[in-house]
Formats: C-alpha cells, sequence, structure tokens
C-alpha cells in the first residue's frame, strides 16, 4: 500500500503568512503540521510515498528531504496548479501504479493517527473508503448522504444546501478502481476535477464504497483560528521537560517545554507552553497554549494563546493573545504621538473634553 500527500495548495485562508511560507509548514507545538501526517503515515506501515507539490515545491522538499528522518521514501510530483484533488490522483497514475493507497491532505490533522483506518481498510478492502465528522457548518466541506443502513448513497463539493451535516476529512483509502472513475468524470463548476465526483462514480456504478464517522479530533487547519486551536490541543498533551536555562528570578509553572539552547529570564511562563532553541523570554509573561520557535526574543511584553514563528521579537507591547506572527517579524510599541483636540465651533457653544 502507497501514499498519496497533497501539499500543493495555495493557503489563501491563511494569508499573509502563505504568501512566503507554505501551509503545510506552518508548526503547530514548534512541529510543522505536515510532519504530523507523515509521522502518522509511516506508523500505518505505509513506506511509499508520493506527494504532490506546487509552487512551494522547494520549500517543500526541503523541509521533507527525501523522507528517510520519517521511514519513509518519497517521490515528489509536480502540479502546476490546483486543479482539484482527482487531478492530484491523476497525475500520480505512474507513482500509484496498481497499488492500493491512502490519499492524505498535508493541511489536515487527526489525533490518533490513521494505523486503525488503514488496517481496517486492508482487511475489509472495499473499493474506496472515507472518514467523515459532523461539523456545524457543512457548507465549506464535501458533504456525505448516508442511507438508513449507513452505506454512502452520494456526495457533493461544498453545496449550499447540505443534505447532511456530515463533513469529509482529508483522509481517503482507494483501490486501483479509483483511476477509472478520475478519468471519467468532467471539471466542476470551480474548474476541479473534484474527488467527491470521483467517488460518486464508484457509488453509481454500484462500487463498495464505505465510510468511517470519527468521533476524535480532526482539523483543516486552513485558517488562523483552526491554527491556533490544533496548537492548543497538541500542546496540553506535552510532558513538561527544561533543558534550556531558567534564572533565579523566573518561575515556569506546568507543561512547559524549554529546548536546549532557551533562555528564561526574570519571566512567568505558564504552560502549555513550549519555547524554541535559541529564544530569550526576558521581563515578560507567557501564558498557556504558546509556541514559540527557534530563535526569537520576548521582551517587556505579554503572550498567549498564540503561535510565533522563528525569528521574531516582540518587545514592549504589552499583551498579544489569540495571534499568529510570521517569521522574521518585528513586533515593538508605536511611537508617542502628542494628542490634540480640533475643533470648529460655532457662537456660544457649550464642549467638554476629557484631557
Amino acid at each position: 500500500m502507497k501514499a498519496l500527500v497533497l501539499s500543493g495548495g495555495a493557503g489563501t485562508r491563511l494569508r499573509p503568512i502563505t504568501h512566503t511560507s507554505a501551509k503545510q509548514l506552518v508548526p503547530v507545538a514548534n512541529k510543522a503540521v505536515l510532519f504530523y501526517g507523515l509521522e502518522s503515515i509511516a506508523a500505518a506501515g505505509i513506506t511509499e510515498v508520493g506527494m504532490i507539490v506546487g509552487d512551494t515545491a522547494a520549500e517543500i522538499q526541503e523541509a521533507v528531504g527525501d523522507g528517510s528522518k520519517f521511514g519513509l521514501e518519497i517521490t515528489y510530483i509536480p502540479q502546476e496548479r490546483p486543479l482539484g484533488l482527482a487531478h492530484a490522483v491523476l497525475i500520480a497514475r505512474d507513482f500509484l501504479g496498481d497499488d492500493d493507497f491512502v490519499m492524505y491532505l498535508g493541511d489536515n490533522f487527526i489525533v490518533g493517527g490513521i494505523s486503525d483506518l488503514v488496517d481496517e481498510f486492508r482487511g475489509n478492502r472495499p473499493d474506496a473508503q472515507i472518514l467523515l465528522t459532523q461539523v456545524p457548518d457543512p457548507r465549506s466541506f464535501g458533504v456525505a448522504e448516508l442511507g438508513p443502513d449507513g452505506q454512502v448513497i452520494g456526495l457533493e463539493e461544498k453545496p449550499e444546501h447540505p443534505r447532511s451535516d456530515l463533513a469529509l476529512v482529508g483522509v481517503y483509502l482507494f483501490t486501483p478502481l479509483i483511476h477509472e472513475a478520475v478519468r471519467a468524470i468532467e471539471p466542476s463548476w470551480r474548474g476541479e476535477l473534484e474527488i467527491t465526483h470521483a467517488i460518486q462514480h464508484l457509488i453509481d456504478n454500484r462500487r463498495d464504497v464505505r465510510s468511517t464517522v470519527i468521533n476524535g479530533y480532526w482539523k483543516d487547519t486552513g485558517n488562523v483560528e483552526d491554527m491556533l486551536e490544533v496548537n492548543r490541543r497538541v500542546l496540553e498533551t506535552l510532558d513538561r521537560r527544561i533543558d534550556g536555562e531558567v534564572d533565579e528570578r523566573s518561575e515556569t509553572i506546568g507543561r512547559v517545554v524549554l529546548e536546549e539552547g532557551a533562555r528564561i529570564s526574570n519571566s512567568r511562563v505558564v504552560g502549555p507552553v513550549v519555547i524554541g532553541s535559541g529564544t530569550v523570554v526576558s521581563d515578560s509573561y507567557v501564558g498557556p497554549f504558546t509556541s514559540v520557535a527557534e530563535n526569537c526574543r520576548i521582551t517587556d511584553s505579554e503572550l498567549e494563546f498564540s503561535i510565533v514563528l522563528r525569528d521574531s521579537s516582540i518587545c514592549g507591547v504589552g499583551r498579544i493573545e489569540a495571534s499568529l506572527i510570521g517569521r522574521h517579524v518585528e513586533v515593538t510599541p508605536a511611537p508617542s504621538v502628542p494628542s490634540a483636540h480640533r475643533l470648529v465651533l460655532g457662537d456660544h457653544s457649550k464642549v467638554q473634553i476629557h484631557s
């Protein structure tokens, strides 16, 4: 069994971060979202991985390499522009051959991995198996409609009027029959080859399409709010580890991970928090659910429920929360500007001004 990992999306919902960085490499608890997926694939016993890459191919390849650090063998498959998930399957035909495969969206995060799902698929080997989860607003997702006995009877892509609240999670398992389906469909109104249409083709031809409704944690980390929520969830699983330096005037409370080479001076850090190597926190407060990457400077500031990427500095700005701060960013106080009131008053006016 092989894996096809999609890492070519533009990440428009995470701009401006993704103007200069691949969305799959934005870190959660100081580790790229993509890496969690690759680790899940390796844990499921899959070693051959085809990775779809686009405009950020060079950055993805530099971060992932040949896959050996994950126990994988990576083959990079270029996609000129995002033309749909089914298009990714289409261009990966030579790599996939006649093997079964799992397709994994590189910006998805699933707590607990996919090992059980892969084992279930290997044991039963339906023609396709999809993962579903209940969401409050399914209009932004592929949506599945199930029959009375739980079989998949219909799929829609981002419907205006969803027939259920069951959204497709970004993990799919296929036999080689999917290749016939992706060749049979036409582009949607979005101009993309939709994987939901390809799976619907299998359903229409009476193929065995099964679903698993998951109750565990899943997120499509496509926007800032979801990134922060996934970061919170991962940080809650950390064990306390202090490999850096903490001076006698500082206090670290709870699940704090301080990497080697990091330093805390005259500060209070309340976990769960992870602070990367080379980062210095001084005269500051760092609160729960915060990840600070390597080589950052936090000085005379308060930071909570946020993600700070590498080589950035926050100095003297009071409190920051629920924020995603990119690489090589400088956050400083605005210069002091004299306050003044400009008035045009008619005769006999009475004005009260708070100075």
